[in-house]
């Protein structure tokens, strides 16, 4: 079997991608992480999906050739120009798109939880993920990419990553997989709604 044979790729996909080359824009999901957002989405019907990151959209497509007919996608991005692209391209009722500083929209948010939250920026992953993880409904996944190092990471950026691992790996409130696959991905799924970082250790 090859993984890399892609045969239902979102239509939009490669006038998204041009559209962010020629923005200069390097932080594009790629299509093995697009294709397991696809599958995990369609996992759940009648569904709200969260994006924490939109970039140009192109994760945003797959997870939208997901959704039934009964789900709605929320995608979160603080860049205009790069949000700009998605809308252009995704016009689809089902999703809405929010322009927003990810850390203020997640404390704020409060019209109900989530199926999946797919966590593609600082905010929901190295930042605020208690918050973010509160949004998530028991028996939601919670999913995020590059964690395998990364030709664009700053500076420092590898230790923020495996103290983010490390932590994650602890926490009795996920079930957890690492898969050293695409860009790094784990997948986690919430089991309760009590145990947080200070219980970890507790019997």
């Amino acid at each position: 079997m090859r993984d890399d044979n892609f045969t239902n790729v979102p239509r939009q996909y490669r006038s998204i991608l041009t559209a962010g080359k020629q923005l200069n824009f390097n932080m594009a999901s790629d299509l093995h992480i697009g294709a397991l957002l696809k599958t995990l989405v369609a996992s759940k019907p009648a569904s709200r999906i969260l994006e924490l990151g939109t970039g140009t959209g192109l994760a945003t497509a797959w997870m939208a050739d997901g959704l039934d007919k009964d789900s709605k996608l929320i995608t979160v991005d603080n860049n205009e120009s790069l949000m700009a692209v998605a809308k252009e391209h995704l016009k689809d009722e089902r999703i809405e798109f929010v322009c927003a500083e990810g850390n203020d929209w997640i404390r704020q948010y409060d019209q109900g939880l989530f199926d999946l939250i797919f966590a593609d920026a600082i905010p929901g992953k190295y930042e605020i993920f208690e918050e973010t993880l509160e949004l998530l409904k028991i028996g939601g996944f919670y999913i995020v990419d590059d964690m395998a190092k990364q030709p664009n990471w700053p500076t420092g950026h590898k230790d923020r990553v495996a103290e983010f691992i490390r932590e994650i790996e602890l926490r009795k409130d996920l079930v957890t997989a690492k898969m050293n696959w695409s860009t790094g991905v784990i997948i986690s799924v919430k089991i309760s709604a009590d145990l947080r970082w200070g219980k970890i250790n507790s019997k």
